[in-house]
């Protein structure tokens, strides 16, 4: 394996298409951690938006203090005194704890006893007593980093009227009240220069043929009961609807352990994904309510209001995604607006992460959702990581919840800000 300058790792393509198969996650530290980090954020059942800043915060504390060990790299925030021979383990374990007990003070307890015993198995020695320095340094200075960042308790009212004229958001039936993570387009970026810095062109103009051809392909293949959508888009529909987190450090711990990643290199990827997983949110978000453009279910109900003779409203119309469908946990159109699509942002900052960090589009592996649990439906395969970005646009229209404009915004996003990170942060020095 080589790692060149830009922190890639290059793989043999024959290599990369023969190791389809998933495989188990090597026990290192900085994977051991990953997996406590994202189970405590999600055991809170937060927004999937909100849940990439907590996931941002602990792995660029603990990507800081394996590289104040490793070197070979810009830190992102600190570079603390360190020698090779002090305990990554150590410096691991007490990153990422003193960081989640922070974003997720329900689960101090648990998370206590975790890093008790991860520090009990370590010898005693300088090795391990400078290890927990390090560590300690790394996550104060995240958490200093992040204070006052314009993250709120997720109980903070939304200030704003929802809108009643056409194409203006409101919340959609059966819900009614607006989400709690709308602040998030608010919070400074982890990376980016601004939280609007890849403002998007907007949503389409209502009397716009493009419009009514999103409109018109979303009425159909997204309905609850089309007759257009194949049995395994509404499985992919579903399957996709489950936080981000989870799928694609999932697939980070995978590909990990197929190409016999170290340390170093799982604290690099993990924190590259985390970070860019982080400012796509904020970013998508910020745009989100910058435009306040209404849902497709509020637009087919209310479209003889649009001004558009090419579309045609149905008032009694429901998306794929209603309580009525019967999946588990149930669905409905998301509370906050159309434009752009956030899960389109979160999987193409990091889809486009890992193209650069590996080197190649030429990954085939299985990726396994919250969806379908204990059923194959629970996991999906892919030849390319760009497959898994198309399959995740097409997917909030086939469940009725995005304009395909929407979806393709959001993959812009994401890949700008994965281009922004891949230019400014995580290079090689020395």
């Amino acid at each position: 394996m080589h790692v060149l300058g830009t922190g890639r790792v290059v793989v043999a393509i024959a290599g990369v298409l023969a190791l389809a198969a998933p495989a188990a996650a090597r026990a290192d530290a900085v994977t051991t951690w990953s997996l406590t980090a994202q189970s405590a954020i999600l055991s809170t059942n937060p927004p999937a938006h909100v849940s990439t800043l907590s996931s941002a915060m602990v792995q660029g504390a603990v990507y800081d203090a394996v590289n104040a060990i490793d070197g070979g790299y810009q830190p992102y925030l600190v570079k603390p005194a360190a020698s090779p021979f002090d305990s990554r383990d150590a410096a691991v374990a007490t990153a990422a704890y003193l960081v989640l007990v922070n974003v997720v003070p329900s689960q101090a307890a648990n998370l206590l006893t975790t890093y008790n015993a991860a520090i009990g198995a370590i010898a005693d020695g300088a090795a391990k007593a400078n290890g927990i320095a390090v560590g300690t340094t790394t996550a104060n200075a995240m958490l200093a980093a992040r204070a006052n960042d314009g993250r709120m308790p997720l109980t903070t009212p939304y200030p704003f009227a929802q809108g009643t004229t056409p194409g203006a958001w409101r919340v959609s039936p059966p819900l009614t009240a607006v989400e709690p993570g709308w602040w998030v387009g608010n919070v400074a970026p982890f990376m980016i220069s601004s939280r609007d810095a890849f403002r998007t062109d907007g949503p389409n103009a209502l009397t716009s043929a493009a419009y009514a051809e999103d409109f018109n392909e979303v009425k159909s293949l997204g309905a609850l009961h089309s007759t257009t959508r194949t049995a395994d888009q509404t499985s992919a529909a579903v399957y996709w609807q489950s936080p981000p987190i989870f799928l694609w450090g999932g697939l980070a711990r995978t590909l990990s352990t197929r190409f016999g990643l170290t340390s170093a290199e799982n604290a690099r990827l993990f924190a590259m994904v985390a970070l860019a997983q982080a400012d796509a949110s904020i970013s998508c978000w910020n745009d989100k309510y910058y435009w306040n453009f209404w849902r497709p279910l509020d637009a087919i109900r209310q479209a003889d209001t649009d001004g558009n003779d090419a579309t045609e409203a149905d008032p009694s119309w429901k998306a794929l995604f209603d309580p009525e469908a019967g999946a588990t946990p149930g669905l409905a159109t998301p509370n906050f607006p159309d434009h752009p699509s956030g899960h389109s942002c979160n999987s193409s900052a990091t889809l486009n992460v890992m193209q650069d960090f590996f080197g190649t589009d030429k990954i085939a592996f299985d990726l396994i959702s919250t969806r379908f649990a204990g059923t194959p439906a629970s996991t999906r395969h892919f030849d390319r990581l760009s497959h898994a970005l198309k399959e995740v646009i097409d997917a909030r229209v086939w469940g009725g919840i995005q304009f395909r404009t929407a979806d393709t915004a959001g993959a812009v996003i994401g890949k700008k800000v994965a281009h922004w990170e891949r230019k400014h942060y995580f290079q090689p020095v020395g």
